[in-house]
């Protein structure tokens, strides 16, 4: 892909940053994106979520190849947390995920989708060590 020209572009919130308009949205070369528009990962290192707020620009690198999403960060809402029973429901799914089906112990690991540990064949019958 080319490089494009960079052009000044107005923001929502008045101000203009250098970028070009691509499908509709605001889009940036990786390392120009304004502070106040974050990622997905930016926003959970910071603890927060999007809040149910769509992207409003992009950040590209790789020649257009790679892209990610950016969100405000002033519309972003704290992230949920779990109640007790949540967490203990999901402690006990990993822990079913762990549990061997043939011999019952604990892998220390999630078992594939056969929940056989790596002491059973897929037959459920002991390897011969």
């Amino acid at each position: 892909m080319p490089r494009r020209k960079l052009e000044l572009i107005e923001l929502w919130n008045g101000r203009y940053e250098y970028g070009w308009i691509a499908h509709g949205l605001a889009t940036f070369p990786f390392g120009m994106a304004p502070r106040d528009l974050v990622t997905r990962r930016q926003l959970r290192a910071l603890g927060l979520c999007p809040g149910g707020h769509d992207i409003v620009a992009q950040v590209v690198w790789r020649g257009g190849a790679a892209w990610a999403g950016l969100y405000r960060l002033d519309l972003a809402r704290p992230k949920r947390t779990p109640t007790a029973a949540q967490r203990r429901a999901l402690e006990a799914a990993m822990a079913a995920r762990r549990r061997c089906r043939h011999c019952g112990r604990d892998a220390g690991y999630c078992l594939p989708a056969t929940r056989l540990c790596t002491a059973h064949d897929l037959d459920g019958r002991a390897e011969a060590a």
